[in-house]
């Protein structure tokens, strides 16, 4: 389904050609219709061969300007009203300004009241209008006389309308619904209902969706479009949608109904387009009214540059309150008071700088184009927010473009990175390890904290990348310090040197330990080059192996080991006071002893008795 909006001065006939090409009144109200002009939207069903359509009639009354904005964003083809005895009014120009910055494909003049005028007074304000109408977005549109008392030219209108719709392509069913919501009101034995035009991807009965920027979650009990009961409506359908447990006080216009993967904001990056005749006013920073799809906001507009002709210019809306907007959104934006137009354009698409490949398709540069913006670790949730894309259609696209290599994947949660900045990375990293282990051979590696602070990178998103890399086989990973693959920390004969003299091996107390206080406090003091690094290292390999506040060398906790195991598969278990013997030591380092083992999964402690945790152990 496709969205017809109507434009153009009051009076002008807009409601009774919808009338006419319905058979609908689209004004709602007793007043409008005793009143004869529109206050607020309405909307009529169009059938034509082969199309369906709908129609906003919005309201022409400056005063009701607001009211037209919040329905004229679903608009595709417009259906700009003037009257051929009066011809274009200052309020129909100020339509057309603003819908040159919505989403306007196609424009198609009526000129109304063609009854009232002979034949050539009706050709004379034809040309007029034309005229009138050169430098807008309806310039060279077809004009079409029409009388909606007699009928005088309406089927010709319904075929140019049809001719163009039918070639207007379908709404994005991939993306997540996105439905502004222009009306709520309540049915009697039904409840809340609210309307809108569904600017994008599909609703269904029974799912579950989200009030923006209130952030309640919703079930949808039923659907209508244009009267008729629906179970799923697609993208540009008119909808009205039955929300059980939700007060017509808790929702207003403005608000969004959308898919879950949609989230509000109150700072959007956009691309402007000023309208020329706001250019005097207009500077880097100008307090706005924002119109985002049915919502007005106050705000604040920040462009990067001074406004130009012609020139769209890259810039920020600050608002003061938070709405919901996806990629490509268009926005208009007028002054606070008086309520000048300043211009519009489109909230910013992070793949729109994407650089675009002949082998991919339009969604997989969508997803590629959020991922190269930066490095950063991105969940599927949150690259189908700025890819305007439904959370499962971005799994799938993650899975092909992770096996065709352009994208990298890593844990904890699972995210996505581009994969030209995840190589760019890696190779940085290997060039700082590469130099830091010719400068320090003897290290163990660097930590992802030193890593992060060379490479300025943020460590939280270095370290899931890191360990990607390790688990690829491209680094080397090893108690907390990465390494070039291969890398074999080597001590100096000095090292070597003093770190047998620093824990001698002693033949009467073979297992007795040293203190680690003391061993450290000669490691900070000693003066050969490298010692802390080298102790570290020692210390990672197990060359060295802290129990409690006991150092002993690792040559000592294997002998011990074997010891323990041995006597436990002889004799079935073990208690500390037998432990302390077998070694020759004090019970104040045996029990430390027997709890590093029970820690490490070699014995199991049952009241006062140790054995092998491992049945395989306790039969070898």
């Amino acid at each position: 389904m496709h969205i017809v909006g109507t434009a153009g001065h009051v009076d002008h006939g807009k409601s009774a050609l919808v009338n006419a090409l319905t058979g609908t009144n689209p004004d709602r109200w007793l007043e409008e219709q005793m009143r004869g002009m529109t206050l607020d939207l309405g909307f009529a069903h169009l059938r034509l061969d082969g199309v369906e359509a709908g129609i906003i009639d919005v309201p022409g009354h400056e005063r009701f300007l607001h009211n037209m904005l919040a329905g004229a964003a679903g608009m595709e083809l417009l259906l700009l009203v003037v009257a051929a005895d009066e011809g274009v009014r200052p309020q129909t120009l100020e339509h057309l300004q603003i819908l040159r910055y919505l989403n306007v494909r196609a424009t198609i003049v009526a000129v109304t009241k063609s009854d009232l005028l002979s034949s050539e007074e009706l050709a004379r304000s034809c040309e007029a209008i034309a005229r009138a109408l050169q430098g807008t977005i309806a310039q060279d549109a077809p004009l079409i006389p029409v009388s909606s008392t007699t009928g005088a030219g309406l089927d010709e209108l319904q075929g140019s309308m049809q001719s163009i719709l039918a070639q207007f392509p379908p709404r994005n069913p991939d993306a997540p619904a996105y439905l502004p919501i222009d009306r709520v009101f309540v049915l009697p034995g039904h409840g809340t209902i609210v309307t809108g035009t569904l600017m994008q991807g599909t609703l269904s009965v029974g799912d579950r969706v989200k009030l923006e920027p209130s952030g309640r979650a919703v079930r949808i009990r039923s659907l209508q479009s244009f009267g008729q009961p629906q179970q799923t409506v697609a993208g540009g359908a008119r909808v009205a949608a039955n929300l059980p447990g939700v007060e017509v006080s808790e929702i207003a216009r403005g608000e969004v109904l959308v898919a879950s993967e949609l989230a509000p904001a109150q700072t959007f990056a956009v691309q402007f387009t000023p309208l020329s005749e706001a250019l005097p006013i207009l500077r880097r920073r100008n307090p706005v009214r924002a119109y985002i799809g049915s919502a007005e906001i106050l705000g604040t507009l920040v462009l990067g540059e001074d406004p130009r002709e012609g020139a769209t210019i890259g810039g920020t809306i600050f608002l003061r309150r938070a709405t919901v907007a996806y990629p490509g959104t268009a926005f208009v934006v007028r002054r606070l008071s008086p309520k000048n137009l300043l211009g519009g354009g489109r909230i910013e698409s992070p793949a729109a700088a994407a650089e675009k490949s002949s082998v991919k398709s339009h969604d997989e540069e969508a997803v590629l184009g959020v991922l190269r913006r930066a490095l950063a670790a991105l969940t599927a949730v949150e690259i189908s927010r700025e890819a305007n894309l439904r959370e499962a259609r971005v799994e799938a696209l993650l899975k092909n473009l992770e096996s065709s290599g352009d994208v990298f994947a890593v844990l904890r949660p699972p995210a996505f990175v581009d994969a030209t900045h995840a190589e760019k990375l890696l190779q940085a990293v290997l060039r700082f390890l590469e130099e830091a282990e010719t400068r320090e051979p003897w290290a163990m590696g660097a930590t992802s904290m030193t890593i992060a602070r060379a490479l300025d990178v943020p460590e939280a998103l270095l370290v899931r990348l890191l360990n990607a890399f390790a688990e690829e086989g491209r680094l080397a990973r090893r108690a907390g310090f990465f390494s070039t693959v291969g890398h074999t920390p080597q001590l100096t004969a000095e090292q070597q040197a003093f770190f047998e003299e620093l824990v001698p091996a002693d033949s009467a107390n073979p297992f007795l330990p040293a203190e680690i206080a003391a061993v450290a406090a000669r490691v900070r003091q000693s003066p050969v080059a490298g010692a802390g690094r080298a102790f570290d290292m020692l210390l990672a390999k197990g060359a060295f192996v802290k129990v409690n506040e006991e150092l002993y060398r690792g040559t000592q906790i294997t002998q011990i080991r074997a010891r323990l195991q041995g006597f436990v598969r002889e004799h079935g278990r073990m208690t500390m006071a037998e432990f302390r013997d077998l070694i020759g030591t004090s019970r104040k380092y045996a029990v430390p002893l027997l709890e590093w083992f029970d820690a490490r999964g070699i014995t199991v402690r049952s009241g006062d008795y140790r054995m092998l945790r491992s049945a395989d152990e306790a039969k070898a």
